[in-house]
């Protein structure tokens, strides 16, 4: 096996910005190079490597299982060179997080607390990307994200945040005759394990009413529906917790079922975590440890 040596960082870059759009003509675009210059760029790290990178098509190109092999980890370097240089020579020097965040989490449970945060690291700033569905793609500079899912769909090195449990609850305004599970508007949020019919289920009791549930696609929606009196909505701890506390919610009944879902914190690899990371993933940490 040869011994290869680094590549110059140019033909890096034209691969990876390569592979990104699939096209010579856009990553020239992004790099400000012309085409046939991103073109040998990428043909000279292949020579280098000794394999294709790439399957050139008449209009297209294909990753080669070289290339799918090699994208990651360049890009892995390409973040921590970022991560590094902007600590170096950035203004935040560290002091800037940004959080991809659950929106429910950040408007009910987050957003509450910041003052509190606030106070203990004054030194801190805060930006905080929220997304309802497509969770996947995290934003490009996120520290942390938060996300609400089942253990499995976690890495093992996810933190837990707390575990949860479900059940109705409503505005004290909402008149009996509505609180009714026969005849009540009901509200949930779409694509949750914890459903009512899963909260009936739990009681031994069946549940009849599954088409006529009103359905959001974050607790903001469902939350804010309950507050308002427009009826009954399946909940969970963390998000009306502190609603509970102030009288803006009420259980109108006891019986509460465990969920399968909850917060989690996927946190950095070793090197791309900052001082505004660390603090703030002990401060959540604490907070959580304090509610229960």
């Amino acid at each position: 096996m040869k011994t290869v040596g680094l590549p110059p960082l140019a033909w890096l870059r034209a691969f990876e910005a390569t592979a990104r759009h699939l096209s010579f003509t856009r990553a020239s675009q992004e790099l400000n190079l012309t085409q046939s210059a991103v073109s040998q760029h990428v043909r000279s790290l292949e020579t280098l490597l000794g394999c294709s990178l790439f399957v050139r098509k008449t209009r297209a190109l294909e990753l080669t299982l070289e290339g799918e092999t090699y994208l990651p980890s360049l890009r892995e370097a390409f973040d921590l060179i970022t991560r590094s240089t902007q600590l170096v020579t950035g203004s935040d020097l560290g002091r800037n997080l940004t959080l991809q965040c659950n929106l429910a989490f950040s408007v009910y449970w987050l957003a509450p607390r910041l003052r509190r945060l606030y106070e203990e690291f004054p030194w801190l700033t805060l930006n905080i990307v929220t997304s309802i569905w497509d969770t996947e793609k995290r934003a490009a500079d996120a520290s942390l994200e938060i996300r609400f899912a089942r253990p499995e769909d976690m890495p093992t090195a996810a933190i837990r945040l707390a575990e949860e449990k479900c059940y109705p609850v409503c505005s004290p305004g909402l008149p009996e005759e509505e609180r009714s599970l026969e005849s009540g508007r009901l509200f949930d949020c779409a694509g949750i394990t914890g459903s009512w019919s899963g909260w009936m289920n739990s009681q031994g009791r069946s549940f009849a009413r599954e088409a006529e549930v009103n359905l959001a696609s974050t607790y903001v929606i469902a939350i804010s529906a309950a507050l308002n009196s427009a009826g009954l909505v399946l909940a969970h701890d963390t998000l009306v917790g502190d609603l509970l506390r102030s009288g803006d919610l009420v259980r109108p009944f006891e019986h509460q079922a465990p969920l399968s879902e909850a917060y989690f914190v996927r946190t950095p690899p070793p090197y791309a975590e900052t001082p505004a990371s660390k603090v703030f993933l002990d401060w959540i940490q604490k907070e959580r440890a304090s509610a229960r």
